[in-house]
């Protein structure tokens, strides 16, 4: 594999106007799309099966086998969906994409609907981040104007019409059959599988979900071929993917690079963890996924390595944490957010992150009792695959996996009746910020 930076769908976002059409033009950009028209459609299909292009979502499922799936054509519609409801804490892959460069989604939309027989795409985005919103919506009007979007495409004979749909902020919508719901007019609670939307998805027709980064590295496989494509990665994870790099790293931000390059790799290229400190523990793929600690500085970052250490790859979310963080703290804050966020469909998650909330607090605050440790386990097993989706099954893995690398942490806030760690300096900044002189006391009047 390459062990370098790979500057894909990044390329342009340090370029003037970088969301712009004619900066993505410049670059190359629709050459996938002229070349996608002029191929059969089932061609393209098995094109991005042979680039072992995998759902770049957190799931890893690979997209030509998902696009494969849908039943042959029977005259009525059929539906791409993008997912691009990010939300998991610690990803920030997606929106910076759609961001910088919206062209690169916009084309992958394209490009996808003609391989999949699709005339009408939703593209379902955040409304908290309305920026995005906003410059999605341009770059769709752009596309329409240049005629890559519309009627009768580059005289092809293939129609698209792409929407840009705002959601409400839920983090259940991340779920592709609750994103489908919510897309629907209805509240956004996952459904049960099977029918599974390749089947009946969006008002009952076939349906393709596809996250944001998966449908936009598609033009460039297109473009350079699948050879190209799987020339970058491992064997198994093929391509170049956005790692996110947050928390207690000198130079946090994205990094475009071929998957299988390791955390060690990848702090060289952020500066290291910030001055002073060293690496207590981090998340491989967002807090929804098994924490790992030092010792797993050298694991290939693809979804089989990462599988067998003992984690998920998930959406790439490396949450860099140093020695001043409590990880008691840091799994009561996500367990706040997982119990908040449950749709409370099932029982499990529903009751069951409640309950992980409650006892964290408790431990954390110093009132914990000899057998919560125990207790935390046995709730984390009764939700772990009983719950109705992912969700339930992600509240339960930072907990067991801190349990499991920092037990004695757990057992010197029981025993210490509360938190050893100073929580000031865990902060990114050396000193308490103060608010500005003019502001101090404002209000107090």
């Amino acid at each position: 594999m390459t062990d370098t930076l790979t500057p894909v769908l990044t390329d342009t976002w340090d370029a003037e106007g970088s969301w712009k059409l004619a900066t993505y033009e410049a670059a190359g950009g629709y050459t996938g799309l002229r070349t996608a028209l002029a191929r059969d459609p089932a061609d393209l299909v098995q094109l991005v099966k042979d680039s072992g292009l995998r759902g770049r979502g957190g799931a890893g499922f690979p997209a030509g086998m998902k696009w494969g799936f849908l039943p042959p054509p029977d005259g009525g519609p059929r539906y791409l969906v993008v997912n691009a409801d990010e939300s998991e804490p610690g990803t920030c892959k997606d929106i910076p994409l759609m961001l910088a460069s919206p062209q690169h989604l916009v084309e992958g939309v394209a490009i996808t609907s003609y391989a999949i027989g699709c005339h009408h795409a939703f593209i379902y985005v955040r409304g908290e981040v309305l920026h995005v919103y906003r410059r999605l919506l341009a770059a769709v009007r752009e596309a329409y104007d240049a005629g890559h979007l519309g009627k009768n495409i580059h005289g092809s004979g293939f129609d698209l019409e792409v929407t840009v749909h705002a959601g409400a902020g839920a983090y259940i919508c991340g779920e592709e059959t609750a994103l489908l719901d919510s897309l629907e007019g209805r509240r956004g609670q996952p459904r049960l599988k099977p029918p599974f939307p390749a089947v009946a998805g969006l008002y009952a027709r076939p349906t393709v979900v596809n996250n944001v980064e998966s449908i936009a590295s598609v033009p460039g496989i297109v473009a350079h071929g699948a050879d190209w494509f799987s020339s970058m990665g491992t064997e198994k994870s093929t391509g170049h993917g956005l790692f996110s790099l947050s928390g207690h790293v000198t130079r946090p931000g994205q990094f475009e690079a071929p998957l299988g390059i390791t955390l060690r790799e990848l702090l060289d290229l952020a500066g290291g963890v910030r001055e002073g400190h060293e690496l207590k523990f981090w998340t491989p793929g967002g807090s929804s996924t098994p924490l790992f600690t030092a010792e797993h500085l050298d694991v290939p970052l693809d979804y089989e390595s990462v599988g067998a250490a003992g984690s998920m790859l998930g959406t790439r979310a490396l949450q860099i944490f140093d020695e001043t963080t409590c990880v008691v703290r840091a799994v009561s804050r996500w367990t706040d957010f997982y119990a908040h966020e449950s749709c409370g469909k099932c029982t499990p998650c529903r009751e069951g992150t409640y309950w992980l909330k409650q006892i964290l607090h408790r431990i954390e605050a110093g009132a914990g009792e000899a057998g919560d440790i125990e207790v935390l386990l046995d709730l984390c097993d009764n939700i772990l695959g009983r719950a109705f989706c992912a969700l339930g099954d992600g509240a339960t893995s930072p907990i067991t996996s801190s349990i499991e690398y920092f037990r004695d942490e757990y057992e010197a806030h029981l025993d210490g009746r509360g938190c050893p760690f100073d929580p000031a300096r865990s902060t990114l900044f050396d000193d308490t910020p103060q608010a500005p002189p003019a502001l101090a006391g404002a209000g107090g009047h």
